[in-house]
């Protein structure tokens, strides 16, 4: 009787944002030595593997095709194969589906191996100017707008610095909307990152919508914007609740700590409202 097939080996290999001789000695070992390589792009990733004059099978691993390729790979991993997981740029499983395929391999039993390497939100972090020792990555937010409005929302009180990815399309349009929910921010725009034409530009963000009013931004984009700070923090707070439905305003002041009676009191009074009718929003509201 023979023992139980030994299961594969999932490799998360970080791979350049932008200047190829980022990549680290390991991750061309075991990127070489894969029997699968699942690229999110596999046409960028081919640049790369033909750079370092690399011959690994390679297929195709992005946000349309995870659950059909997913069970593909998982099925590869079930019978002994070594698979690396890459992205086009960075750390698989950021702002991509690479965390789907790391949770089916954990949930069937299969290990999860990482590759550390460049990280464009890291980076950027390291060379805004702004404070590093706690931060809260975002990504790409929500394209719709009021989705994307609530979530700047939430986030908007956070004294912690925040790091976001926007498209350069929409940075101008981005940035006159975190003027608006945050107010005039310290903040860094890094721009191609590691590239010919790397470009960090530090300032507030009155500046940098500014500047980039008079020079469009291209390529990759990586935001970096301040916390919020102390009485700004809660003039933040009571400026962008006034955009929340009465009840659930009530229930933001309550999970802080604020008891009920004293929170539809607060209410009532930065809004304007009489105190029964934001009692009574919380009341048909449950």
């Amino acid at each position: 009787m023979t023992g139980e097939q030994k299961k594969g080996v999932l490799y998360l290999c970080a791979t350049p944002i932008g200047n190829l001789e980022d990549i680290t000695l390991r991750a061309l070992r075991v990127m070489r030595e894969a029997d699968l390589i699942a690229a999110e792009d596999t046409r960028h990733t081919r640049k790369l593997l033909s750079h370092y004059d690399l011959h690994t099978p390679l297929t195709s691993y992005h946000q349309h095709n995870r659950r059909k390729k997913g069970d593909y790979l998982l099925e590869l991993l079930s019978s002994g194969k070594n698979v690396a997981l890459v992205t086009d740029a960075g750390l698989p499983g950021i702002s991509d589906p690479g965390s789907e395929m790391v949770s089916m391999a954990l949930e069937n039993g299969c290990e999860v191996v990482p590759v550390p390497g460049p990280s464009a939100a890291v980076t950027a972090l390291v060379v805004s100017g702004l404070p590093t020792e706690s931060f809260v990555f975002l990504g790409f937010l929500p394209l719709n707008k009021k989705a994307r409005h609530e979530k700047l929302v939430e986030v908007s009180s956070l004294r912690m610095t925040l790091v976001f990815y926007e498209a350069p399309h929409r940075l101008k349009s981005f940035l006159d909307v975190l003027l608006k929910v945050f107010g005039n921010r310290q903040a860094a725009v890094a721009r191609e990152l590691t590239k010919k034409f790397e470009e960090i530009i530090r300032g507030d963000l009155v500046g940098l919508i500014k500047h980039f009013e008079e020079n469009e931004p291209r390529g990759e984009v990586t935001l970096v914007v301040s916390g919020a700070q102390g009485e700004q923090s809660d003039q933040i707070k009571e400026d962008t609740w006034l955009d929340l439905e009465p009840a659930a305003h009530v229930a933001k002041l309550e999970a802080e700590g604020i008891g009920r009676k004293e929170a539809i009191r607060d209410v009532a009074r930065v809004r304007g409202l009489p105190r029964r009718e934001v009692y009574r929003a919380v009341v048909d509201n449950k």
